[in-house]
């Protein structure tokens, strides 16, 4: 059963978000701090419900919040599955119990064989009888991790009409790369084997692309954007979006059309020096109109000042760039570059560090960049408020 969430709070718990999540998917809620993730993570398992809280929450036909009507089911009604960033179990609890409240009609959990074979998975084996005090961050995340897991398999195993959904507020934040991989594959797992709607809050855009069908765009409880990772972060809806999916090279300038299907994008620094680049014209915007743009930096190719070593697209753009900066992060570099032809202006790339070594690059040499149109993406200049 798809989740359908719309949600408006005026005051100080701002919301004004709208998603859908199908069974079987997984949508990841991506933004800087205090955007609003957790209060929406909140505010689906009930758990949040401030005055003026307005909209609909349902799972399949059934509502679970819906402000006209009155209904507003308790956090026990909603059957959800959570996964709390601070874990939230108790401490007077052992390991195995504080995951047996997740089905609390098991009578003898010390013997159940499904309960031992989620603990080895999760690589919580000989841990059981060890309270929260007892465990590192990391297991305390993995037990949280595990009773979600717990109530949801159990959900699955009952009629279809009580399917629920799985919410994880950040349950990787606190484990190490081994173990994180781990638990990506116990999720993987778990989508394979259970269809239910899932909902991940995570500050990591590469867990985001790794891990979800959707993400959606949070700032200020807003919904931005949503859609396929790889579109979003390719193709930000405007400014504010660019800036939170971490693009770095955002600039502004003028649109014209050309031919069929093409367009000229006049790019002006701040010295009054101009430059024209070839884009796609996907008839979304006027002849002349000011746009912002962004340069997706995996579409980039670095090339020797010489000329192209690849046999050029008939709109691929050309750019003389001088190194500014040169700093070796492991398998990528951090560089910048200054356009000759644009004096003024800075792009901010991760290339790697073996094709710089190649091309013998260090701070002040003459590089050249091919950037192919698709790695261009125009937007609407928005006006100020």
């Amino acid at each position: 059963m798809d989740l359908k969430v719309h949600l408006n709070c005026p005051g100080p718990i701002q919301l004004d978000a709208e998603f859908e999540c199908a069974a079987g998917e997984l949508i990841a809620l991506v933004g800087p701090s205090g955007s609003g993730k957790t209060s929406l993570l909140r505010a689906v398992a009930g758990l949040l419900r401030p005055p003026r809280l307005a909209g609909q929450v349902a799972l399949g036909k059934t509502l679970w919040f819906d402000s006209e009507q009155g209904i507003a089911l308790g956090p026990q009604q909603r059957r959800v599955g959570l996964v709390f960033q601070n874990y939230a179990l108790f401490p007077n609890l052992s390991a195995l119990e504080n995951v047996a409240v997740a089905c609390p009609s098991q009578l003898d959990i010390w013997n159940d064989a499904s309960l031992r074979a989620l603990f080895e998975r999760l690589g919580l084996a000989g841990l059981e009888r060890r309270r929260p005090a007892e465990l590192s961050g990391g297991q305390q995340q993995r037990v949280a991790l595990a009773r979600a897991l717990r109530r949801i398999t159990h959900q699955a195993q009952e009629a279809s009409t009580h399917h629920g959904v799985l919410l994880l507020d950040e349950p990787f934040s606190a484990v190490d790369a081994p173990t994180r991989q781990t638990l990506y594959r116990e999720l993987a797992s778990l989508r394979q084997e259970v269809s239910t709607p899932m909902i991940l809050v995570t500050h990591d855009l590469a867990e985001a692309r790794r891990l979800a069908d959707r993400v959606v765009i949070l700032d200020g409880g807003r919904t931005l954007q949503s859609g396929p990772p790889a579109k979003v972060f390719a193709s930000p809806r405007n400014a504010r979006v660019a800036d939170l999916v971490g693009i770095q090279n955002h600039f502004e300038g003028h649109f014209f059309k050309q031919s069929p299907g093409w367009g000229r994008l006049s790019w002006r620094d701040s010295g009054g020096a101009t430059l024209d680049l070839q884009v796609i014209d996907k008839n979304r915007l006027a002849d002349g109109a000011a746009i912002s743009w962004v340069l997706v930096g995996e579409h980039i190719d670095l090339l020797p000042a010489s000329g192209p070593s690849v046999e050029p697209s008939t709109h691929d753009n050309f750019l003389i760039c001088q190194l500014l900066e040169l700093l070796p992060l492991g398998e990528t570099s951090l560089c910048m570059f200054s356009p000759k032809a644009l004096p003024q202006s800075r792009l901010t790339l991760n290339l790697s560090s073996s094709q710089l070594r190649k091309l013998e690059a260090k701070p002040g040499s003459l590089l050249q960049l091919r950037l192919p149109p698709e790695g261009i993406h125009i937007m609407p200049q928005r006006a100020a408020p």
